[in-house]
């Protein structure tokens, strides 16, 4: 069934008439949202045999959103995001053999079917990551390629599907080729034998990318991650852009506010070039030498606030629509609780730092319990995807292949228990988050307190200010905020560390703590 459906899909986008019609999506101020990131492996697994699963996600949501704004007893994200769930043969799935297909070892169509619905009357979003720049070497797509250079077919429409090369041509600078066995013909392998790399010159190739986005849509996903997002052209930039704008275009006249958000691993330099065709994660905030890092780390959060502010004025001069997309750690960086502690409090500053800013922050699953992982000596991804622990007898194991004793001694169980927990903390910053609608989606106005490392920012939205400051420092800070704005504030919220108080324009504000200001 479901490889007529996507036959009937590459039908309508031959006679367009015949698509179903869209609803309007969510406008750019309602993308604004806390994503949360679920391994899918790694996360929950409902049926005993050790992989998380879409069902255990579906039993795991009243911990993500309970679909009660004002609890206080879930997490309160807004969107997931959930690494591939396609047919694979590996774990972590990102080798697709059927873009269609749900795998097995994660459940059916009609879970994550299920799943959706589910997101969708508690108002959160659903995203899947889409890694389209390369299949795996069991994909069919790819046994008809070979096929067809064994048959000497060039009119085969899988001959040039593939980027290929025969042994006498020059080797391109810094891309990998793997030669195919009894055949004088190497394929474009950047990232394993096992992935050859599409060939995107090919219209069939950009039509079957697109039937698969549309497949999924008409199931009611809200959008997708996609991965390697400077890869389809290896090294070529505007070759890239020019095929993720033609793409988004049209998944625009599929979905016309579907959320997107792309991983192009580089310096902002490179992130602005793609800005015009998706949204794209702040990397320079990420990992142990990040920005998040290095400033929850007693650092200037002058330095921090008026990086926030280059960097939403650069983005904007390319895309106004453009939103800032901050993280500290994902499935393909060491956990950001090996580098920023919980016990030390370093942890819930760089949370306090990041959820509360302008966009769409992503956490990964774990961080919020102070779940560790690193990839190590052992050199292998799967430890930085270690399993979630829950404390209620989960049966979900660590994925194949990893070797980290994550050392965590808390599980969900345990910090729910906890009123000052890790987990607490995270719970209240996106209540915060929730409650002050100005921080997600407002005009941001940094500050400048000159003689302290603590410092703040400004945002306006529809009338209404809200000023968010932090003190990253092990010492209490007084900031006379008339001296920085003409605002007066009346309400304080903080968390933390600490305390604060407000008192004639004054605020004092104890280290590791953040104040939040209306």
């Amino acid at each position: 069934m479901k490889r007529f459906l996507c036959l009937l899909l590459s039908l309508l986008l031959v006679f367009p008439g015949m698509a179903v019609a869209q609803e309007e999506g969510l406008d750019v101020e309602n993308n604004a949202r806390v994503f949360y990131e679920i391994f899918v492996g790694s996360f929950s697994d409902s049926n005993g045999d050790g992989i998380g699963d879409l069902r255990g996600i579906i039993n795991r949501m009243d911990y993500l959103n309970d679909g009660n704004p004002t609890s206080g007893k879930s997490l309160g994200v807004e969107g997931i995001w959930l690494t591939p769930v396609f047919s694979s043969p590996s774990y972590h799935k990102y080798d697709v053999t059927d873009y269609c297909a749900v795998d097995p070892a994660f459940g059916t169509l009609e879970d994550l079917q299920e799943l959706i619905a589910l997101c969708h009357e508690r108002d959160v979003k659903l995203i899947l990551d889409l890694p389209l720049n390369h299949t795996s070497i069991d994909h069919p797509w790819f046994w008809n390629f070979r096929n067809a250079h064994l048959l000497h077919n060039p009119e085969n429409i899988y001959y040039d599907l593939y980027v290929w090369q025969t042994s006498e041509d020059p080797l391109p600078a810094g891309r990998r080729f793997t030669k195919l066995p009894g055949q004088d013909l190497l394929y474009e392998s950047n990232f394993s034998d096992n992935m050859p790399e599409l060939n995107f010159d090919n219209p069939l190739v950009r039509q079957r990318v697109l039937d698969v986005a549309r497949f999924w849509l008409e199931q009611g996903v809200d959008g997708f991650r996609f991965d390697a997002a400077k890869y389809p052209y290896f090294g070529e930039h505007a070759k890239n852009v020019e095929f993720w704008n033609w793409y988004m275009a049209e998944l625009k006249q599929i979905s016309p506010h579907l959320y997107t958000v792309a991983e192009v691993w580089d310096g902002d330099g490179i992130i602005y070039r793609y800005l015009s065709a998706f949204n794209c994660f702040h990397f320079s905030t990420a990992q142990a030498d990040g920005l998040i890092a290095e400033t929850a780390k007693s650092g200037d959060v002058n330095k921090y606030t008026l990086a926030t502010q280059r960097y939403l004025e650069s983005i904007h001069t390319g895309n106004p629509e453009a939103m800032n997309i901050p993280f500290i750690a994902n499935h393909d960086t060491d956990r950001a609780s090996g580098y920023l502690t919980v016990a030390s409090g370093l942890m819930q500053m760089a949370a306090s730092l990041y959820l509360l800013t302008p966009g769409s922050p992503f956490l990964y699953y774990g961080e919020e319990i102070g779940l560790r992982g690193s990839r190590g000596g052992a050199n292998t991804d799967a430890n930085r995807r270690l399993a979630m622990l829950w404390g209620d007898g989960d049966t979900v194991r660590d994925p194949a292949g990893s070797t980290y004793d994550k050392q965590t001694p808390y599980s969900v169980k345990d910090l729910d228990a906890m009123p000052g927990s890790v987990l607490n903390h995270y719970r209240r910053l996106l209540q915060i988050r929730r409650e002050n609608p100005e921080i997600a989606r407002g005009t941001y106005t940094a500050l400048s307190f000159p003689d302290t490392k603590a410092g703040g920012f400004l945002c306006e939205w529809n009338g209404s200010v809200v000023g968010v400051f932090h003190n990253t420092t092990g010492r209490t800070a007084i900031l006379d905020l008339s001296r920085v704005t003409d605002r007066v504030f009346t309400s304080l919220t903080f968390l933390g560390a600490g305390e604060a108080s407000l008192e004639n324009g004054i605020l004092t504000l104890d280290g590791q703590t953040t104040a939040v200001l209306k």
